[in-house]
């Protein structure tokens, strides 16, 4: 499959699900051009049915990879950070460590402002269901679309410890407010 008809097909996919209002961001700063001339970050900005901003990766694999995967993470607030971060998570993915289901990445700081998550956890995306999680494309090939859901150190040391599984059967159970960037750990 050709690169453009990738990307395109990628970004159908976001709009079946999110809406076709999104700005197409990137950052000039660090990685950014080692990602290609097709790497974007989406911004979605909030619905009356989602009160959330989400932020998108689209074009974090190629086509040719073995697994390919985007992310997305929810802000209560419009924050161009995010689109550093994800820019950032992108190339780590890319040239240094494949990233997958349930791996943690290290924000290296907290994750918005204030936040007492430094890290994140790749996730299926519950809040939209299967309709996001998995993108069929010719040849058997799938895209997974993860969710990236901050957590705290004493959640990732609970993570390594008793699985991811575990942790996000806690966060279902404590009700886990994935919004709140000053939230208390909940392990």
């Amino acid at each position: 499959m050709e690169e453009n008809l990738y990307h395109h097909k990628l970004l159908s996919h976001y709009i079946s699900n999110w809406g076709d209002e999104y700005r197409s961001l990137i950052w000039e700063k660090g990685p950014y051009k080692d990602l290609g001339d097709q790497f974007r970050v989406l911004e979605f900005p909030p619905t009356p049915e989602r009160n959330m901003w989400t932020y998108a990766t689209c074009g974090m694999s190629h086509f040719e990879d073995q697994l390919c995967l985007e992310l997305h993470i929810f802000s209560d607030e419009q924050d161009q950070t995010l689109v550093e971060s994800l820019i950032v998570i992108a190339h780590f993915h890319r040239f240094r460590t494949r990233l997958g289901h349930w791996h943690t990445i290290n924000w290296g700081r907290g994750w918005r402002l204030n936040s007492s998550c430094s890290f994140a956890l790749l996730s299926q995306p519950y809040l939209d269901g299967g309709k996001l999680e998995i993108l069929d494309l010719e040849d058997g090939k799938s895209v997974f679309f993860y969710w990236l859901v901050p957590i705290t150190k004493e959640e990732l040391v609970f993570k390594k410890e008793y699985g991811a599984d575990r942790l996000e059967e806690i966060f279902k159970e404590k009700g886990l407010n994935y919004l709140d960037p000053c939230r208390s750990s909940l392990v």
